[in-house]
C-alpha cells in the first residue's frame, strides 16, 4: 500500500489565508497556515518526547480548538490520537488508559486532579504549560514515517452504556474516506461554516463535519458548551451555514423566542443526529422554512452514512446511501429483507473502522464479510430511503410481540405537554417484558397519566402501549445527548 498524502499540509499551500479554526470563547482565529504550522510543532514536540509510530498519545479536555492541532500532529507521525471524555471519574478514565496503555497524556489544567492518581507508567504534561514553548519554536524537525491508509489515527472510547467502553480504532481510510464522502454527497464547500457543539471526545465532534471541512477548506468554529441563548447569536454571527445538533439541543432551542424569530439568512440546513428527532422538530423548520434532515452514523462507520434531499425530505428517514458507502437490511439469516420490512442495518465502505482495539472477538462479531453488522434495525421504502427503526437489542418482546419503542417515543413526544420520552421493557413474570414509558412534562402541563394512555390508543393497537408509565422531571442523558436507557432500567431496578 502506497504511502499516505499529508492533506492538512496540501490545504494549507492552497488556502493558507483561508480561517480554519475558531475559538468561539476568545474568537481567535487560526487560519490554514498557522494551523499546519501547529500541528508540525507538536509533531516534533511528540517525538523529543519520544512518541513514535503507533503509540497512543490521550488527550483530556473540553472542546477547544488545540484537539485538532493535535490531532493532526499525530496524523504526521503515525501516532494515535486518543481523545478521552472529561466527564468521567478518575476511576473510568484509569480503565480506560490501562486499556490503551498511551506513552503521552495531554489535558488542560482543569483537569489536574482528575489524572493526578492515574498510573505512572506514561508521561502526564498539562497543555497550558508547554503550549507557548511548542509555539516558538521552529517547525519541522522530526522524522516522517512511512504511513499508509491502513495505519491507525483516532481511536475513540464508545459510550459504555451497553457495557465496558471498547476502544474503536479509526485508520487514516477510515477518517479519509469519511470526509471525502460527507464533502461530495453533501456538497460541502470551503465557503461552509459550521460550529461545533458535539464533544470533540466524540465521533460526531471530530468526523461529522469538522474534518470534512478541514478537508474542502471551510471554516469550523469550536465552542466549549452548548448554552442555547448563545447559541442562536452565534449561529449567525460566524455566519453557519451547516450545523449538526442532537435533538436535547434542538428541544432546548425550539422552547426559545429569539431562535423562533431569528431566520438565520446564511444558514442552508440544520442536521439532526446522535439520537432519533422527533416529528415535531421537523414541523418547526418546515413552519420556519429552512432545511432541516436528520442523520444516522455510529463510532463504527462514522457520524455519516446516509444523503438526504431536503426537498424531497420525508419525516423519520434518513435518507439514502451515499456516494461512497454500500447499505442492506437482512434477517436473522443474513438475506435481505423485502421493501417495508424490518431488519438489522449492514453498512459497508472504507469508512468503516479497523477494529476493536486489543479485541479481535467482538471485532470478528461485528465485521463479516467486508459489512459492518450494526445492531440497528432499520427498514426502506421503494425510493430506497431508510428508516431507523430502532436497536435491536432495544427491541421488546411482550407476550410473544415485536414491539419497537422507537415509534412509541415518536408518538408520545408529538404531543404538545409532552417534553421527551422514553420506553423500555422491563421485565415481567407473565409477558416476559412490559412496555414501560418515562416522560418529561413541559412546563405548566396538566396532562394526567389517563390521558397519555387514551393519546397512546389513538395511534396503536392496545398490545403495544406502554401500560406503566412513569413521570420524570428530566429524563437522564449520556453525554452527547442521548437519552440513557441503562440508566433508566437500573433506576427501576433499584426501586
Amino acid at each position: 500500500m502506497e504511502r499516505i498524502t499529508d492533506w492538512l499540509q496540501k490545504r494549507s499551500m492552497i488556502s493558507p489565508e483561508h480561517v480554519a479554526l475558531m475559538n468561539a470563547a476568545t474568537d481567535e482565529m487560526i487560519n490554514y497556515r498557522t494551523l499546519d504550522e501547529r500541528a508540525s510543532k507538536w509533531a516534533r514536540y511528540m517525538h523529543e518526547n519520544g512518541i513514535i509510530k503507533g503509540d497512543r498519545v490521550v488527550f483530556i479536555s473540553r472542546n477547544h480548538t488545540v484537539c485538532f492541532e493535535l490531532l493532526f500532529a499525530c496524523g504526521k507521525i503515525g501516532a494515535v490520537f486518543v481523545p478521552i471524555n472529561w466527564r468521567l471519574s478518575a476511576t473510568e478514565i484509569g480503565s480506560i488508559t490501562e486499556n490503551c496503555t498511551p506513552k503521552l497524556l495531554l489535558y488542560k489544567k482543569e483537569f489536574q486532579a482528575l489524572v493526578t492518581d492515574l498510573p505512572q507508567s506514561f508521561s502526564k504534561l498539562c497543555i497550558d504549560d508547554v503550549t507557548q514553548e511548542v509555539y516558538s519554536r521552529e517547525r519541522g524537525g522530526y522524522p516522517i514515517p512511512f504511513l499508509t491508509l491502513a495505519d491507525p489515527w483516532i481511536m475513540i472510547y464508545t459510550g459504555g452504556t451497553t457495557g465496558s467502553p471498547k476502544g474503536v480504532v479509526l485508520s487514516h481510510q477510515s477518517v479519509t474516506a469519511n470526509a471525502l464522502n460527507t464533502v461530495v454527497s453533501w456538497n460541502l464547500t470551503h465557503e461552509d461554516c459550521t460550529l461545533t457543539y458535539l464533544p470533540t471526545f466524540h465521533t460526531g465532534g471530530l468526523n461529522a463535519l469538522s474534518v470534512p471541512l478541514l478537508m474542502v477548506g471551510g471554516k469550523v468554529v469550536i465552542a466549549e458548551r452548548f448554552d442555547p441563548e448563545e447559541a442562536v447569536k452565534d449561529l449567525n454571527r460566524y455566519g453557519c451555514s451547516i450545523v449538526l445538533l442532537v435533538p436535547t439541543m434542538y428541544h432546548l432551542l425550539m422552547e426559545r423566542e429569539e431562535f423562533k424569530c431569528t431566520p438565520f439568512p446564511k444558514m442552508k440546513v440544520f442536521l439532526s443526529g446522535g439520537a432519533p428527532c422527533p416529528g415535531k422538530v421537523y414541523d418547526f423548520f418546515k413552519e420556519k422554512k429552512i432545511s432541516f434532515k436528520e442523520g444516522y452514523g455510529l463510532t463504527e462507520a462514522g457520524p455519516n452514512n446516509f444523503y438526504i434531499d431536503p426537498i424531497r425530505m420525508k419525516k423519520g428517514s434518513v435518507g439514502k446511501a451515499m456516494m461512497f458507502n454500500r447499505v442492506k437490511v437482512v434477517d436473522e439469516r443474513g438475506n435481505p429483507v423485502g421493501q417495508g420490512e424490518v431488519g438489522e442495518l449492514l453498512l459497508g465502505g472504507d469508512h468503516l473502522f479497523k477494529e476493536y482495539w486489543q479485541n479481535p472477538e467482538q471485532t470478528q462479531r461485528v465485521l463479516k464479510d467486508g459489512w459492518l453488522h450494526t445492531g440497528d434495525l432499520a427498514k426502506y421504502d421503494g425510493d430506497e430511503d431508510y428508516y431507523i427503526v430502532g436497536r435491536k437489542k432495544d427491541m421488546i418482546i411482550s407476550g410473544g410481540e415485536n414491539i419497537f419503542p422507537l415509534e412509541l417515543e415518536h408518538w408520545l413526544s408529538e404531543h404538545p405537554e409532552i417534553s421527551e420520552s422514553a420506553v423500555i421493557g422491563l421485565p415481567h413474570e407473565k409477558w416476559g417484558e412490559v412496555v414501560t414509558a418515562f416522560i418529561s412534562m413541559k412546563s405548566g402541563a396538566t396532562l394526567t397519566i389517563e390521558e397519555v394512555k387514551a393519546y397512546c390508543l389513538k395511534k396503536f393497537g392496545k398490545y403495544k402501549i406502554p401500560k406503566d408509565y412513569h413521570v420524570m422531571d428530566e429524563l437522564p442523558k449520556t453525554d452527547v445527548g442521548k437519552v440513557n436507557k441503562q440508566a433508566l432500567t437500573k433506576l427501576f431496578q433499584r426501586q
